[in-house]
């Protein structure tokens, strides 16, 4: 599954933009389709009965908001968990005071509840909503709205519950198959279920507990014998939801055979927060990791409950001629004006890998030939208006199959592999068995509308979720602490597929460049966990840049440390032992040890301890014909972790000689164990540079102070492209930060290497990554607090005295990379990347000469990715016609959703001095919502990527925390990570932490928020006042 927070060019997008519950005002702004109004923040509260969509770059389920306690201020709610009977929460709406009805009791009393959370409404009063307004204007209809609040139950809030990995048990019984029969309708779908199960050997009787969550319960029977709904001499359903069948309505004897069966009605238009089944648009859909399946069945929903599915399904032939669901289909037919198709999947899978589609799909596939000669189905399918943007997938999926038949010897197993995309989809892509579904923004491909970093990751993605068919389907977790050994090790299949399948060089440095700026960051804040969590309270506050990518990084240092062959055999063994199985991080482990005799206790350490280790080179001496290496490690304090214990490092290093310019014994692998360890190399016969950690080879930072002369040598001969490029970012963060708050000289190196990069043999994307200055979270790992205006402003300072000294050079390749024909070739997306990366330096001025380059590149582009990366530079100036362009850039989408999801966030990552003013009107535009997740992203997410954001009055901040506060009863998943970005307070400048810090606490104080958002919150603050920064 596509969790983590990714990121692209576009937008490092992880969180939703939600509305604000403050009235405060801002300039007039006019949008296409859209006249001059002033925003305040009543007026997108008609978008929040939206119905949700995917979101590229969370790819995690929004969570259900089981209750309100109070809806007036002075009449609270009894307590009635079956109060399902139509009118009930009407009813008791039009009973509440309408002065304090506030923004999120409406919202919650419309159904955008959310699951797990269970606080509170806030009380605190807010101005009067008009619910016939909202209703009127809605995309989603006002039936769906309705029949979301008759499905609600009232619930009282739980504690906030803090789980341990620990205290992980197995199930006493076991399910051996299931039978799922759905008769699929719009509000009243019934499932029907029949589990074949039994009790462990060597158990204790015990009654059976089967998840549930909002199931209307019809039917319970055991063996034939139907129950009634009576605790002890019957079945109960708890106030969770779970269904309880007491210990002596089942056989005695462990091991014996009994057969379960349900009967339930779930209604899957009212599903908005689009976990389990649901209904959007024209299409049923299900998402079930890691908690949906509970809410289409009764389960042991677990991720070591693995058991074989069959699956009918029977629809209206009309309105849904398309029935998918896990597995090869077995039968079909029709039965009056329904129809019905049935699926067998022969290999067993836990329930949050189950899958079913219905809707009327237009598909491309053919026909792809396994290792051993079998052929497999493949077939992509979208809503037909989009089907002409499915042949890019395609062609990546055959990619991915041939690949990983070749890397990794694994072999696709079913007869049929379907991917369906959908508008209203919680996760980025998700890779149940035989049936990924995936977020449109991560399949739907062409020129016109996706840039070229959008189609080099649809790729990587496409890839991600089928690899997950052994690495996470096949082979699958024993609980959700053991996350990262799926997702971790299937992104780093992801990564080596990207490398292969574009430049390995490229895809490298995107990836260290996301984890220092995202991963490094988590890992110095209040929210550094490890990659195996030993606890939490919500479990969706840890689909992690920690546990997918980190947990990729700890993966590449197995196959430093064992080489090519030794990592392949370790995965053959892992995949022969576990098969079918739910394993953990520990399995994996042993299987690399055992496939290669070797002890890797001391590596379970990057499993348990979190944080960055810091290795500082502490000597790097030739003495005669031997060169000494001496190297420390230190790991900073982290939450609830005050000691460390050294790291085993993998590092790669390489030694240039000053006169040959060349690798004096290629490239070796050093083992780091020790705090203080040091390391000797025999045959040195020159003076010699050391390039460290190539590759970026382990998951560390660096300390080790290079002289210019040495990072000048080192980007013009190392031999490891990564390296290259490392050395030339830590010349330019010297440049930058010597200019902190004052205008210093820059040496005429910097100008001259510059010069150099263009001039050499070295291919367009590594000439472009080689001339880019560092990213921000890059220079602000190196100070101890910073003013972000004041680190802006120097690396203007820097970008311009670059321009000043080598324009002539910008232009002159700038106009040499002109092509008269666009292709998705490798080559081609080089140049391109070049081209514009050059075209950002050369406007750097903003003058009348700049914005005249901008408008000439953006209306001569062919593509997106030349028009957005101009429409991006022009967001940044000030002329006359940058109105008409907003205007042009909107209209030419045409009502492209992912078009226009660019069309915000060009405007929102603007550093543009009415950024933030431009931000709060644009969550006034009509085409806003923040209940669609990309459309929230490209808004809100993109906005705190602008230096705006760090405004000195903390409005910014103010901003953001309001967001939080209305979508918490919403989606306590998407409040929690929007809460993430101001957890960032360690390094600011006080001023701007105290203001920051204040948000923080206006959070806590909040009446009632979820458990997700307390998480997030509640150690921000404990960490805060660690620190010292509060009382």
């Amino acid at each position: 599954m596509v969790g983590r927070p990714t990121t692209t060019p576009l937008l490092a997008a992880t969180a939703l933009a939600l509305l604000s519950l403050s009235s405060v005002e801002v300039a007039s702004i006019s949008f296409p389709g859209q006249g001059a109004s002033r925003y305040t923040s009543a007026t997108p509260a008609v978008a929040m009965l939206g119905l949700a969509s995917a979101s590229r770059d969370i790819s995690r389920k929004l969570t259900r908001f089981k209750n309100f306690s109070q809806l007036g201020n002075s009449e609270p709610l009894a307590h009635n968990s079956s109060a399902r009977r139509p009118g009930f929460c009407s009813q008791a709406l039009q009973r509440a005071s309408p002065t304090h009805a506030t923004h999120r009791r409406v919202v919650s009393s419309l159904g955008f509840v959310n699951s797990g959370c269970d606080p509170a409404l806030r009380t605190a009063p807010h101005r009067h909503l008009d619910f016939r307004k909202m209703a009127t204007t809605t995309a989603t209809s006002t039936a769906a709205a309705v029949q979301a609040v008759e499905s609600l139950s009232l619930k009282p809030p739980k504690k906030h519950v803090e789980i341990f990995r620990k205290d992980y048990k197995p199930t006493i019984y076991d399910i051996e198959s299931v039978f799922l029969d759905f008769d699929l309708h719009e509000t009243a779908t019934v499932v029907k279920a029949e589990l074949l199960m039994h009790r462990k050997e060597g158990t204790a009787a015990a009654d059976l507990v089967l998840h549930g969550d909002e199931l209307d319960c019809r039917k319970v029977s055991v063996d034939g014998q139907e129950l009634e709904s009576r605790a002890l001499t019957g079945y109960s359903v708890d106030e969770d939801g779970h269904l309880t069948i007491p210990q002596s309505l089942l056989p005695a004897a462990a091991g014996k055979q009994f057969k379960v069966n349900t009967e339930v009605v779930i209604n899957p238009t009212a599903n908005l927060q689009l976990s389990g089944l649901y209904k959007n648009s024209h299409l049923f859909t299900t998402q079930c990791e890691s908690h949906g399946f509970r809410r289409i069945t009764f389960f042991l929903d677990r991720p070591d409950v693995l058991c074989r599915f069959r699956v009918r399904v029977r629809a209206d032939k009309e309105l849904y001629p398309v029935l998918l669901s896990n597995g090869n289909k077995v039968d079909s037919g029709v039965d009056g004006a329904k129809h019905f198709a049935e699926f067998v999947d022969p290999f067993p899978k836990p329930s949050y890998l189950f899958a079913l589609v219905a809707g009327n799909l237009k598909s491309i596939s053919g026909t792809f030939r396994t290792m051993s000669g079998r052929d497999v189905l493949v077939e992509i399918s979208s809503e037909p208006e989009d089907s002409g943007k499915l042949q890019w997938a395609y062609e990546s999926v055959l990619k991915a199959m041939k690949w990983d038949e070749e890397a990794y010897g694994r072999e696709y197993d079913l007869d049929e592999f379907h991917v369906v995309c959908t508008r209203a989809f919680n996760f980025g892509a998700m890779e149940n068995k035989g049936l990924n579904i995936f977020n449109s923004s991560l399949l739907l491909a062409d020129v016109n509308t996706t840039t070229d970093s959008e189609f080099v990751t649809i790729m990587s993605v496409v890839g991600h979720e089928y690899f997950h068919n052994w690495t996470g389907n096949r082979v699958t977790c024993r609980d959700w602490f053991q996350l990262t050994l799926k997702e971790g090790l299937t992104v780093f299949r992801e990564t080596e597929f990207a490398g292969d399948m574009s430049s390995h060089l490229l895809s490298r440095i995107t990836d260290v460049r996301n984890l220092i700026t995202y991963q490094f960051t988590e890992d110095a804040g209040p929210m550094a966990h490890p990659i195996r969590p030993e606890s939490y309270i919500s479990m969706d506050n840890f689909y992690t840049t920690t546990v997918y990518d980190k947990g990729a990084e700890v993966i590449g240092m197995y196959k430093t440390l064992l080489g090519k062959e030794g990592f392949r055999k370790g995965m053959d063994l892992y995949f022969q032992r576990h098969d079918m199985k739910a394993v953990t991080c520990d399995d994996f482990r042993a299987a690399m040890a055992d496939a290669n005799n070797v002890d890797l206790t001391q590596f379970e350490r990057w499993y348990f301890q979190a944080g960055t280790p810091e290795v500082e080179v502490v000597e790097a001496l030739r003495d005669g014909t031997t060169f000494r290496l001496r190297l420390r490690q230190r790991t900073p304090p982290t939450p609830r972790q005050d000691t460390k214990l050294p790291f085993h490092i993998p590092i790669k290093i390489g030694l240039l000689g000053k006169s040959s310019k060349r690798d004096l014994k290629g490239t070796f692998v050093v083992e780091l164990r020790e705090q203080d360890q040091t390391f000797t190399f025999e045959g040195i016969d020159e003076d010699c540079v050391l390039s460290f950690n190539r590759g970026f080879s382990a998951p560390i930072k660096v300390k080790f102070n290079q002289s210019d002369e040495d990072l000048l040598f080192l980007m013009a001969h190392d031999t490891d492209g990564l390296n290259r490029w490392e050395a030339s970012q830590r010349m330019r963060s010297k440049v930058i930060l010597s200019n902190l708050g004052r205008e210093s000289p820059i040496s005429d190196s910097i100008f001259d290497s510059i010069k150099a990069v263009l001039a050499s043999s070295y291919d367009n994307n590594e000439k472009a990554l080689c001339i880019m200055l560092p990213d921000t979270q890059a220079l602000v790992a190196e100070l101890e607090s910073y003013d972000p205006y004041e680190l802006w402003s120097a690396m203007r300072r820097v970008r311009r005295s670059i321009l000043d000294h080598c324009k002539a050079e910008f232009s002159q390749t700038y106009e040499s990379l002109r092509a008269d024909v666009d292709t998705l070739e490798k080559e081609d997306m080089a140049r391109r990347y070049l081209r514009n990366t050059l075209l950002s330096y050369l406007v750097t001025a903003g003058d009348a000469g700049a914005v005249e380059l901008a408008l000439q590149h953006y209306r001569a582009a062919r593509n997106m990715t030349d028009r957005y990366s101009a429409f991006v530079q022009l967001m940044n100036m000030d002329f006359a016609e940058k109105d008409a362009i907003v205007a042009d850039f909107y209209e030419r989408a045409n009502g492209d959703a992912l078009v226009i999801d660019k069309w915000f966030s060009a405007q929102a990552i603007s550093d543009a001095p009415d950024c933030l003013e431009r931000v709060k009107a644009l969550s006034a535009h009509k085409d806003f919502t923040n209940t669609n997740p990309n459309r929230a992203n490209s808004l809100v997410r993109a906005f705190t990527r602008s230096v705006r954001f760090h405004d000195p009055s903390g409005a910014g901040y103010k901003f953001l925390a309001d967001q939080i506060l209305a979508v918490d009863p919403i989606n306590a998943h998407v409040s929690s990570h929007q809460a993430i970005h101001l957890t960032k307070f360690k390094k600011l400048d006080p001023s701007l932490r105290a203001l920051m810090l204040g948000q923080l606490e206006r959070l806590i104080n909040a009446a009632g928020i979820s458990k997700n958002l307390y998480e997030v919150v509640q150690k921000s603050l404990d960490y805060a006042k660690e620190q010292g920064f509060t009382k």
